[in-house]
């Protein structure tokens, strides 16, 4: 059952995501003042949204793992933040691309990008954590630690921008208050590519936890044969 929502889901990601590419490329204008490049913003400020949600949702089973000692609740948190981490990283690419383009830098330590990269190296340390642990409780409960820490570091990521005034530049578009500088096309193209992403990170999520629960099931065999021997 959840191998065909997984399949399902992509096929459903895929067709939105080609509809979109073509609507993007083919249908919609160059933007005013900064030309092509401006269509990166499809993907670069969708992928943060599904990364920041990634990391509540994973927070969320981090949260219950510790109440409930359930381990299935630690290998969804784990499957969220390790998708949630990709589309952060695609978030920086993307950015660095925009940037170079036109602010002529890849990188600057400015309040936002800072932010966004300590975010990937804590969700990153996250998960090289969780392969230097053997023991799955104390694995387990110090993933579930460091999530809840990384996610502080998410909420100045995303607050940074109204916090701070540096090289960054404000939201083109404020769906927190409905406003914002795009155009009502472009904003409506915009929104289905998050769909699209969400839907992508979804699927990804799925196959993810499936692999999770496996490696969960041989490790429990595995030691269950030591301790026989």
């Amino acid at each position: 059952m959840r191998e065909k929502i997984a399949i399902g889901t992509a096929a459903a990601a895929a067709a939105l995501l080609a509809n979109n590419l073509y609507q993007m490329f083919m249908v919609l204008p160059d933007e005013a003042l900064q030309g092509a490049i401006y269509r990166i913003l499809f993907f670069h400020a969708p992928a943060a949204l599904v990364g920041m949600i990634g990391y509540f949702v994973a927070l969320t089973f981090s949260i219950l793992y510790l109440s409930s000692k359930n381990f299935l609740h630690d290998s969804l948190a784990a499957s969220v933040v390790e998708v949630s981490l990709v589309f952060s990283v695609v978030n920086l690419v993307t950015g660095s691309i925009w940037a170079r383009v036109i602010w002529g830098i890849w990188w600057t330590w400015d309040a936002r990008l800072t932010s966004a990269l300590v975010c990937v190296l804590i969700f990153f340390g996250y998960l090289v954590m969780r392969r230097a642990i053997e023991e799955p409780t104390q694995r387990a409960r110090l993933s579930s630690a460091l999530c809840i820490f990384g996610c502080v570091d998410v909420v100045i990521v995303y607050k940074s921008i109204d916090w701070f005034r540096t090289q960054h530049p404000g939201p083109v578009l404020d769906f927190r208050t409905g406003g914002g500088k795009m155009d009502p096309a472009m904003a409506h193209i915009f929104w289905l590519n998050f769909l699209a992403i969400l839907l992508v990170a979804v699927a990804l999520v799925l196959v993810r936890t499936r692999q999770e629960s496996t490696a969960r099931e041989i490790d429990s065999l595995r030691r269950l044969a030591h301790t026989a021997a």
